[in-house]
Order: structure tokens, then sequence, then C-alpha cells
């Protein structure tokens, strides 16, 4: 009678230990199975499809941060073309400069100011000389905003005497404005714009 007992008792414990490890197995399965599906729903939401020239192409989408030093140089890279990508035409360099004073504040417009009195686009119109710009490298600074940088750069002034090569080196600040318009989509402003350096190099016949 006692035997029998006990081994009831000894039944019941090893259901109930089974059952205690039956329940944690399916709660940590659920948890498994939760973290899974909220990691697909998430990765999902990431992913945009566009279907361009009838193939259906994946975006993915991606913090900011992510890309903000991509984004910080495209800026600087940009304002810098449109200051100083320069044709021989009054109506030409303003248009130009114009859009690059959207991307700056007035150390910009300064500098612009500067040039001009100092006749530096009458000479440029007068010698029939159109100019390029290539950024070589764009270093930035700090880990919050403003965020300073130097540039650096080659410019082209093609005359028909030859070609010269001068290098350019300017730095200043980038803020995020967190406003993006058709003029400015990186929605960023440089701030105490100076150019450092704007010296010849070579000169091509």
């Amino acid at each position: 009678m006692f035997t029998q007992l006990k081994n009831i008792d000894t039944a019941f414990k090893h259901i109930k230990q089974f059952s205690i490890f039956l329940i944690i197995g399916n709660v940590l399965t659920m948890c498994f199975c939760i973290y899974k599906s909220t990691q697909a729903v998430n990765l999902a939401h990431n992913q945009v499809h566009i279907l361009y020239n009838g193939k259906l192409l994946e975006a993915v989408a991606a913090d900011r941060k992510t890309n903000l030093p991509v984004e910080l140089r495209d800026h600087i890279k940009t304002f810098h073309e449109y200051f100083f990508d320069l044709s021989p035409d009054d109506k030409a360099i303003q248009a130009n400069v114009g859009k690059a004073l959207y991307l700056a504040d007035e150390s910009a417009k300064r500098q612009y100011d500067n040039l001009r009195e100092s006749g530096y686009f009458n000479n440029l119109i007068s010698a029939n000389i159109s100019q390029e710009i290539t950024v070589d490298s764009t270093r930035l600074g700090g880990n919050q905003w403003p965020y300073r940088f130097t540039c650096y750069a080659t410019e082209k002034l093609v005359r028909s005497s030859g070609t010269v090569y001068r290098k350019l080196v300017t730095q200043g600040e980038v803020r995020d404005i967190a406003i993006q318009t058709d003029n400015n989509p990186h929605g960023f402003l440089i701030q105490h714009w100076e150019i450092l350096a704007n010296r010849d190099t070579i000169l091509q016949k």
C-alpha cells in the first residue's frame, strides 16, 4: 500500500517537472518567434521596391546618421562646384553663385563680394576664361553639430594662351537646418566659410 502511494507520488513529481519544462520551453519558443517576427517586420519596413524601366529594384531605407559623412561631403562638394565652376558670362556666374548661396550663410556672400570687388569675375569675362573645379578631398572634424570641415580642391582655368591649375583650400562649418528644399536637398548650411589658399601650381600651354 505504502509502496503504491510512493510510486504515485514519484510519478506526480515527474509529471510536474515535465510540465514545468514544457511550459518554459513553450515560453522561450514564443519569445523567439515574436523576436524574429518583429525583426522581419522592421526589415520589411526598411525595404522599398521601385519599378524602373520595367525592372523591379529594391531600395533599403537607412538611418540618416549612417550616411551623414557622405551627405556632408556631397553638400560641401556641390557648394564648391556651384561657386567655382564659372563660365566667362556674367549671367552664368550670377546664376551659379546664386545656387551656391542657398547652401551657405552670409560668409559665402562676403567671399563673393570680395572676389567681385577685386575684379576676379571681370578678369574671367574679359579674358574669356572658363573655370572648373575638382574637389580632391574633404576632411570632417568633430562629432556633433556644427561639423567643421576643410576642403581641398583643384581649379582648372582654361584660356586661349594655356591652362592654369590652382590649388584651393577652404574651411568652414556645416550645421543642420532640418529643412530640405529643392534648392537645398540635404538641409545643411555652410557657415563661417573662408578661403585659405588659392594659388597657381601648373601652367600648361
